[in-house]
């Protein structure tokens, strides 16, 4: 398996989580290594306040824990490789990604294909024992839990916990006694039902369930397509947090029983009310050490994906209240602005890895692949640039929704500009080779470099309903002299998307009209780069990319 995470990061290990309130060993966190700040997007106003989202990228469904000083991250990833994402933070606005927990995507043959909206659904990330947990449903094979002692670092093999069609959206708790159990929603289109939620004991290991489950939720009637259940107790209660009425307009739900199979008590303590923000919910409880406590949020924002906003919260009468509350009713709405958390000093601005000038031995963290990914679709050089060599177009596949070897990256925010730098080598035996920049969703633009007999043409390709089949439109643009170029798109307010070249690093031609980028499949849409040819060779040609940069 190849390595995807950076060898400088080391990780001191400890002290507490929001799942557990029990002492552990000191340990501590991972060294930070600087990182060229977003152009894009910063949270940090730096002045004390921080603005939402606090990502303003697609990192959907988050869940959050506190180890001591320091907070962890992942999110949804589902059929992208590197999968999980972990990102670290020290005081929930400013985050920098230092790793991911799956370098391949089990079962490891299934997911060497794209498989669009499958895989890693809603995780949950814990600390347990001096060691992480991420637990995770998809729905089309089970529960899976990975764990480690170093986020940073490699985490273990994953382990089946709950095999089964329709399980998502897992989440352990281990109580005070040395029981554990899990909690998970349902997906109806593999089991049939949805709107419920079920709690199953497990091994005290988290390896195993043990039971069928007990169903403690049912939101047919007022809180229909309830699931991303997130399991915690306090003062005597458990809880579980839970976002209901669908992904675009929901709210937040919580529920709390004296026991943990209820009868649990419910309550709506956040929604969109008077606010912009639509959708608030699916996230994470934490707290601080200086005894704050916050919560983190999903919005989605259809082709930018589900960006993470950060709420702060309280206790009534044990109830929690995210969010502000003019009215005092009990039920919060989002802020748009407010004061940092007190984590005890201030930390430095830090943004997740965009632009990669290719300088290192490894792939930055930002980049994910379409499916499992081969050793020979690139390689990063001592020589300052990233080789892609061109695959060969999966059989059957009609476009590049169907093609795996796409080298990826969320959109940073609303308005953003891409220019890469890119020399293209095509095999002089093979004709139809192909490289370049491209938009992706179930519609996607690229501008490429594609080789002929008599040289290298570019050319600009739009798919409309790709995820349908649909066969691409292509733009012939003429004849380039040489093999270097420069690609660019400008992404404005709208997703609206500009192509463009150059050939002198200075002046660029648009191309085509105006495309309007738009989700994935449950995912917004992202920007990168690829390589891909026709026909089966023994020596395919190859694309150096010198740098990939991300500017306002």
């Amino acid at each position: 398996m190849r390595t995807y995470y950076h060898p400088l990061i080391a990780l001191l290990l400890l002290v507490s989580c929001q799942a557990e309130k029990t002492s552990a060993p000191t340990a501590s966190a991972p060294t930070v290594l600087p990182t060229e700040t977003s152009k894009v997007w910063v949270s940090d106003m730096g002045n004390g306040r921080y603005q939402n989202p606090v990502l303003d990228a697609d990192y959907s469904d988050p869940d959050v824990c506190r180890v001591g000083d320091d907070y962890y991250m992942t999110s949804s990833s589902f059929n992208a490789i590197p999968g999980l994402q972990i990102l670290h933070s020290k005081d929930l606005v400013n985050w920098q990604i230092i790793g991911y927990a799956l370098d391949r995507l089990p079962p490891f043959e299934h997911f060497a294909k794209p498989q669009h909206g499958n895989g890693v659904w809603a995780p949950s990330i814990r600390y347990h024992k001096g060691e992480f947990y991420i637990y995770w449903g998809d729905p089309d094979f089970g529960v899976y839990m990975v764990k480690t002692k170093n986020p940073a670092g490699r985490w273990e093999e994953p382990v089946l916990v709950m095999p089964g069609k329709g399980l998502i959206d897992a989440c352990p708790l281990w109580d005070e006694d040395g029981q554990a159990y899990l909690v998970h929603g349902w997906a109806g289109s593999r089991a049939g039902i949805k709107s419920v939620l079920t709690v199953n004991r497990m091994n005290p290991e988290g390896t195993k369930v043990l039971d069928e489950g007990v169903m403690v939720f049912d939101g047919h009637d007022n809180h229909p397509t309830v699931e991303g259940p997130k399991f915690y107790k306090r003062n005597g209660y458990y809880y579980i947090f839970a976002p209901a009425g669908g992904v675009a307009t929901g709210w937040q739900l919580v529920l709390r029983s004296k026991n943990i199979y209820g009868p649990f008590e419910e309550k709506i303590v956040m929604d969109q009310g008077k606010s912009p923000i639509n959708g608030p919910h699916q996230g994470a409880w934490v707290d601080t050490k200086s005894g704050e406590d916050w919560f983190l949020h999903f919005q989605d924002k259809e082709a930018y994906g589900r960006v993470m906003h950060l709420q702060p919260m309280k206790w009534v009468n044990d109830w929690p209240v995210i969010g502000e509350d003019p009215d005092g009713d009990g039920k919060g709405q989002p802020v748009l602005t407010y004061q940092k958390p007190n984590v005890g000093k201030n930390q430095p601005v830090m943004t997740p890895a965009e632009s990669d000038e290719f300088n290192g031995h490894q792939l930055g963290l930002q980049w994910q692949w379409h499916a499992n990914p081969k050793t020979t679709w690139a390689f990063p050089t001592n020589r300052g640039f990233l080789r892609l060599f061109t695959d060969q177009m999966p059989e059957g596949g009609k476009n590049l929704w169907d093609v795996p070897n796409l080298l990826l990256q969320k959109f940073p925010g609303e308005a953003f500009t891409v220019t890469t730098k890119v020399k293209f080598t095509p095999n002089a035996k093979l004709q139809n080779e192909r490289t370049g920049l491209v938009t992706m969703g179930a519609d996607y633009a690229h501008l490429s470099l594609v080789s002929q007999k008599d040289g290298l043409y570019l050319t600009y390709n739009t798919a409309q309903k790709a995820d349908k089949g649909t066969r691409e439109k292509e733009q012939n643009l003429g004849k380039i002299n040489g093999q270097e170029v420069y690609l660019q798109v400008k992404v404005s307010k709208g997703a609206q998307c500009r192509f463009s070249y150059s050939q002198d690093g200075q002046n660029f031609k648009e191309v085509g009209e105006t495309f309007t980028a738009v989700p994935g499949r449950w995912i917004g849409a992202k920007v990168g780069i690829f390589a891909l040819r026709q026909d089966k060779t023994n020596d395919s040609g190859y694309a150096d990319f010198d740098w990939f940069r991300i500017t306002k």
